[in-house]
């Protein structure tokens, strides 16, 4: 990982400031010095107490006018919706998980961004019969014809936390009977066991700052790992 100490805080764009994991990037990004977080959105939104960040609200076909003028190191992108949010509809649906992710990709490397972070699902396949699990995996396969230098894609399981504005009682009683389902999920089924939101947004900055180039695709212990390095960024920083 570089160190951004040396030229100040680093800019990173962030889409999908609202959702869970959005949310928390902020929080923990506004909470130390290493890097300076860019939102993008469509409208206005409530921001988390105490946040340290610029926020832009444009439509979606003016954000590379924003990208062009920040010129951020990375996009965390953590656009998504639901079924329920999406009218139940697939077109709908597939109009954020997909369409949105990928211009906004685009845009992005069009304006020179050379990293790009985003936070799919585990269990994302482009062959697979449901259709949450099918659109991520064809976005994740459209990402990565973009031709970004570092392209890191984001696997959590189950997100635990609190959402501000989406009462998900369904998701809500899994977070619930994670402890006692988690232990139970082993082999292939290891990789649905839930983790912190918190934690994917630590991964999400730390592997924002990474120049090696590359597709890497990350599970839970992969992203534990990656948000290890970013507190032990932040530690070297408190220590000077």
């Amino acid at each position: 990982m570089s160190d951004p100490r040396s030229m100040g805080p680093v800019r990173i764009a962030l889409v999908g400031a609202t959702g869970l994991v959005g949310r928390r990037v902020i929080e923990i990004a506004s909470a130390g010095d290493e890097v300076r977080i860019v939102g993008i959105a469509r409208r206005e939104v409530p921001l988390p107490p105490g946040a340290r960040m610029e926020m832009f609200v444009a439509e979606p076909a003016k954000w590379g006018e924003v990208l062009d003028a920040v010129r951020p190191r990375a996009l965390i992108c953590a656009l998504g919706t639901t079924w329920k949010k999406a009218g139940r509809d697939e077109a709908a649906f597939r109009a954020v998980d997909h369409d949105l992710v990928l211009a906004t990709a685009e845009t992005a490397k069009r304006a020179g961004v050379p990293n790009m972070v985003v936070i799919s699902a585990a269990g994302a396949d482009a062959r697979s019969k449901s259709l949450y699990m099918r659109v991520k995996g064809e976005t994740e396969e459209a990402l990565s014809r973009v031709g970004f230098k570092r392209l890191d894609i984001l696997h959590p399981g189950l997100l635990r936390g609190t959402r501000t504005d989406d009462l998900r009682f369904a998701e809500r009683a899994a977070i619930i009977a994670a402890p006692l389902i988690d232990p139970l999920l082993s082999g292939s089924w290891q990789r649905f066991r839930s983790i912190d939101a918190g934690l994917v947004a630590e991964a999400a900055l730390g592997l924002a700052l990474r120049r090696a180039g590359g597709r890497f695709t990350h599970d839970n212990e992969a992203m534990r790992r990656a948000a290890r390095e970013w507190r032990r960024l932040g530690e070297m920083g408190e220590a000077q």
